[in-house]
């Protein structure tokens, strides 16, 4: 009876120890994942809490997508890298901020594959940075989508008649951008020929699309695609250009034309 039932043990001593092996396997890899995750999103905010100006307690949430990090650093690159923090001032923008870079090198020495990146300004933010353009009075400012609106006047036979404009945003050429949509005079609708005809070449100036340059005072690897109103916030969006990693050129201020 001892002889026959012997063999029988052995297999399922060799299954118990495989299946501790592999337990063990799998215990070191998540670990090992869970190692790799936390120093490469602590590594990415305190580096873009130094490089940015950010305060030591600024709270920077780090995700790193495109599933297992363990594999993306073997590899030497990450495939999503999302940052985002409220309250950053970036250049003459503050507000709230977005960035998704792809392709990001482990080392930091080669360019990324490039990203975007997005800045929220709810109202008061808004007007901080339109205060910038001549003509506009920015405390007047309001934001409703899809349009900005602020209140201003126009003088005829030496009266002050408050305008009220409506200017949609936008983006060219890197430059930001207001477009004149809608006027409204004494409650009154009126569009840009009625406007014209009532006051003449007085209105010209409110006619005409504004524009500010942000680019002098932004790394030359940020670029101002767009600029939209999203309920009552205005959103800037920007391109990132992939050497700005690795490229003192792209790190230093831009230029406006």
């Amino acid at each position: 009876m001892t002889d026959a039932t012997t063999p029988r043990r052995r297999p399922r001593r060799r299954i118990a120890v495989i299946v501790v092996v592999i337990v063990l396997l799998v215990a070191a890899v998540v670990a090992a994942e869970f190692i790799a995750r936390s120093v490469v999103t602590g590594t990415v905010r305190s580096l873009v809490v130094e490089n940015v100006g950010l305060p030591d307690d600024q709270d920077v949430d780090v995700q790193v997508g495109g599933g297992l990090v363990l594999p993306q650093v073997l590899g030497g690159r990450l495939s999503e890298v999302t940052v985002a923090s409220d309250d950053v001032e970036l250049g003459p923008l503050a507000g709230d901020v977005f960035v998704e870079l792809r392709g990001v090198p482990v080392s930091g020495d080669s360019a990324a594959d490039g990203g975007v990146a997005s800045v929220r300004l709810d109202q008061n933010q808004l007007r901080s940075l339109l205060g910038q353009i001549p003509d506009i009075p920015a405390g007047t400012v309001t934001v409703a989508a899809p349009d900005v609106t602020f209140e201003t006047s126009l003088s005829l036979f030496g009266i002050a008649i408050p305008v009220g404009v409506a200017v949609t945003p936008g983006a060219a050429d890197g430059d930001l951008t207001l477009t004149p949509a809608s006027f409204a005079v004494a409650g009154n609708a009126l569009d840009a020929d009625t406007l014209r005809g009532q006051f003449g070449g007085v209105a010209d100036g409110l006619l005409q699309t504004s524009t500010l340059c942000i680019a002098d005072r932004l790394p030359a690897g940020l670029t101002l695609t767009s600029a939209t109103v999203q309920g009552q916030d205005l959103v800037a969006t920007f391109d990132i250009a992939g050497g700005i990693l690795n490229d003192a050129a792209l790190q230093s201020d831009g230029t406006c034309g």
